[in-house]
């Protein structure tokens, strides 16, 4: 088992394990064995004097490892301080977004939240700690909802969608819904959100888009 692994955390009720998808090219990929979707990825970097250098992204190798999405929009973000938490954010149909996350500074709790009805996941979650010198990202299919944490000041994440930003798509969950049981880094009465995202519903109170 690779030392990725020990990034790893799940719900309560979920095995904390890693599990060695498959690699391609430059990149890794390891999957959560007990919710099936996101996928932690890893990519070669590297170093020499100058510094570092990796490809972040191969649509060839990342379909190689059953990952074939057509990506359409780069996003970014830099939150100032520690403790900002942005989500838990979806897209509704029928412009449901995938995504693919990778922090270019600091450092981050990134967090996947299961809203499949069909899927024996449903309400469950995974997490894994992103940081801007691992040389991994995650793998978020649509169907799940995303969000993270800021575990350092001015943390930047890069993250690109399979479609453009709908507004009249644009849905979440609640960050700290207790439904959840999200181990977050950070308390609910010091955590830094945005006014939209203290307004988010709890997972009870939604009417979860994805069959």
């Amino acid at each position: 088992m690779s030392a990725a692994a020990d990034l790893l955390s799940v719900s309560p009720t979920r095995s904390p394990s890693l599990r060695l998808a498959g690699r391609s090219g430059k990149v890794s990929a390891w999957t959560f064995p007990e919710l099936e979707g996101p996928v932690l990825l890893e990519v070669r970097r590297f170093a020499d004097a100058r510094g570092v250098f990796a490809e972040t992204y191969s649509h060839r190798d990342f379909a190689a490892l059953g990952i074939g999405d057509v990506f359409v929009q780069d996003n970014w973000s830099r939150s100032n301080s520690v403790g900002t938490v942005r989500g838990l954010h979806f897209q509704r149909p029928p412009h449901a977004q995938a995504k693919l996350v990778r922090v270019v500074r600091g450092r981050i709790l990134d967090v996947a939240v299961d809203l499949r009805r069909s899927s024996p996941g449903f309400g469950r979650h995974v997490t894994v700690e992103l940081a801007e010198d691992d040389g991994r990202m995650l793998y978020v299919p649509v169907g799940f909802a995303h969000g993270f944490c800021t575990l350092e000041p001015n943390s930047e994440v890069a993250y690109k969608v399979t479609d453009v930003y709908a507004p009249e798509c644009d849905a979440g969950v609640a960050w700290d819904d207790p439904d959840l049981a999200i181990a977050w880094p950070v308390a609910r009465d010091v955590a830094v959100l945005s006014e939209k995202d203290a307004r988010l519903p709890r997972l009870a109170a939604l009417e979860a888009p994805f069959a």
